[in-house]
């Protein structure tokens, strides 16, 4: 096992961030993202599939959201829908800002990547895959179809572990909630 104290340690870079992030993630980044677990968390309170996005722009968030199509009766309702129509309203526009990252616990569907690219997200940042029904990477990647005007980076698997452990954990209980009825 590799000694602590031999890890070299970067600039203003916590040694949590290190072992959380490797090479790739920013601090900001692991910071939006746990903004965003917050809101998965929050959508499983209220029985909601644990998912949270955030929007952010120059670093300021323009729009959050978690999973609600059950409160709402919406089954657009989204947490990527939701957090677009937030920040959409803020900013009284259909189009976001450039330079605009989303932020989301799990890998976006057909609708919300078609809304995305409609909004003109510039980045996507996403934790956990979703392998049955994924639009950027699992089934298909409509991101990179060359039939859309706008183009999203993307990019996956920061914060994946704590992700997948909500979402396991909230079906988990639903099962059991189920079982326990019969």
């Amino acid at each position: 096992m590799k000694n602590i104290q031999n890890i070299s340690l970067q600039p203003y870079q916590p040694i949590h961030s290190q072992l959380t992030t490797g090479k790739f993630w920013s601090d900001e980044d692991v910071k939006w993202m746990q903004k965003a677990l917050e809101l998965a968390e929050q959508g499983a309170k209220r029985a909601e599939v644990p998912v949270g996005a955030v929007l952010v722009h120059e670093q300021q968030v323009i729009g959050q959201g978690f999973n609600e199509p059950i409160g709402r009766h919406d089954a657009t309702a989204h947490a990527e829908i939701v957090a677009l129509r937030d920040a959409c309203t803020r900013l009284n526009n259909y189009r976001l800002p450039l330079q605009t990252t989303l932020y989301v616990t799990l890998e976006p569907c057909t609708m919300c990547v078609g809304a995305l690219i409609h909004a003109r997200v510039d980045r996507l940042v996403y934790a956990a895959s979703e392998p049955r029904a994924g639009m950027v990477g699992s089934q298909m990647n409509l991101a990179a179809e060359p039939f859309y005007n706008h183009r999203i980076q993307v990019h996956k698997g920061l914060c994946r572990e704590q992700s997948s452990h909500m979402l396991k954990a909230f079906f988990r209980e639903r099962r059991q909630a189920v079982k326990n009825k019969r």
